[in-house]
Formats: C-alpha cells, structure tokens, sequence
C-alpha cells in the first residue's frame, strides 16, 4: 500500500523538511510540492493524491479555503504554526493538525492515521456487508474503531459529540450530530432530539414523549415522536 501525497507550504524550508521526513516512510511517495495554493489546486484539478499535507495560514488562499474548494477530497493532514485554526481544520474532517516546527514522532503519528483510514476504507470497499458494523472517530490525536453493536447511545455537546458505550467509558470527539449520523446505517441509528440519537434495536419502550434504554430515559422531540413510534409498534 502506498500513499500518493502532495505537499503545499509558501516555506520552502518546510516543504523540504516534510520531503524529508515523507521519504523515511516507504509507503508515502511525495509526486509534487507547491509553495502556493492555487498552483496546487490547478494540479488537484487533473490529478488526483490520497494525501496532502497542507499549511492553512498561505498568503492568496488559505489552506482551509482550498480543502473546502476540492470536489474530491483526499486525506488532509494541516501542518500550521498557528492552534486557532485547529476547529476549522477537524470541522472539515482532517486527519491530523499538526503544529509548527514539525517533529518527526508527531509527523510520524499523523502519518499512521492517515495509512489506518486509507486501510480501513480500503476494507470496506471489499467488504460491502460490513461497512456499517464500525464506526471510527479521532478522539485525542488517535483514530477510534467503534463497533456499533456497542454504542448505547450518541450525545450532543455543541461542535462536539460523546459517544457512550455498553462496556467502556464514552469517546468525546469534535463533529455535529447531524454529520456522525451521516456516518451511521440509517436502518440502524434513529435521532429522536437534536441532542440524542440511539440504536433503534435498544429502544425498550417510548411512554410520555421519553425513550427508555437500558439504564437511561432520553427525551423524544416533536419532530421525531411519530417516527420512533412507528419503529418500535
């Protein structure tokens, strides 16, 4: 398995230490380097990488503005000197942030991410029975397998998500409920508020506009009474 990346930085220095670092790892191929944005996305037009390693704060766009212009969007791994972009960057579902002056242990972490979710999609375009049977998420610079057999149910908490499980201690992660649900078998998953969505097989019973789990009662919204109920009679 081999990895074909770009890089885009207007640091020369820091395209040549990505270069280095890239070419320790036999399964990155580094086909080109940029020093501006739209020379790369006039490339990414034609040409299509499995990863980029890209800086955000560029003089004409900034790397954030370019990863939202892509039609097709390969990985991303953000490579920035500045932490105020880190929400922008997860938002768009980057693999990693990874700040200025680059290390080459957490150059290397980022890269284990990205070959992680390049193997597992790699899976699962063979698997098509058992796409839905995991779900995976990063929680604390780490990409989570989940398997959904074991999500109780999926909690909203502003841009963030927590994940509670039958047999461990929740996963907190940065993602909007409505995009985790996109990520879930719409046959198996139910939202029932804009704060809850459930396994629909763990629904005990649904009785004054409140869902019963085992263990925890959740409240139903207006919007999504009718449907729950027509699930679960």
């Amino acid at each position: 398995m081999t990895l074909k990346c770009i890089a885009i930085d207007d640091e020369p220095l820091a395209l040549r230490l990505i270069g280095e670092y890239v070419s320790q790892f036999s399964s990155l191929q580094l086909i080109k380097t940029f020093e501006d944005a739209i020379s790369a996305a006039e490339f990414l037009k034609s040409t299509s990488v499995d990863l980029i390693f890209l800086d955000i704060n560029m003089p004409d766009i900034t790397g954030i503005d370019l990863a939202r212009s892509l039609a097709l969007k390969p990985m991303i791994i953000f490579t920035t000197s500045y932490r105020n972009y880190a929400y922008e960057g997860f938002e768009l579902e980057a693999v990693d942030f990874v700040e200025k002056p680059i290390e080459l242990e957490r150059f290397t972490r980022a890269v284990e991410k990205a070959l992680m979710i390049h193997q597992y999609k790699n899976e699962a375009k063979g698997k098509p029975n058992d796409i839905d049977e995991s779900l995976y998420v990063q929680s604390e610079y780490r990409v989570i397998k989940i398997a959904l057999s074991a999500i109780r149910y999926i909690e909203s908490m502003e841009n963030y998500i927590r994940i509670h499980l039958t047999n461990d201690k929740p996963v907190l992660t940065l993602m909007p409920l409505k995009d985790v649900l996109k990520k879930l078998p719409s046959a198996k998953f139910q939202r029932i508020h804009r704060s809850y969505i459930v396994p629909v097989n763990k629904i005990r019973s649904i009785q004054n506009r409140k869902v019963q789990l085992v263990g925890v009662e959740l409240p139903v919204s207006n919007a999504y009474y009718d449907v729950i109920r027509g699930l679960i009679s």
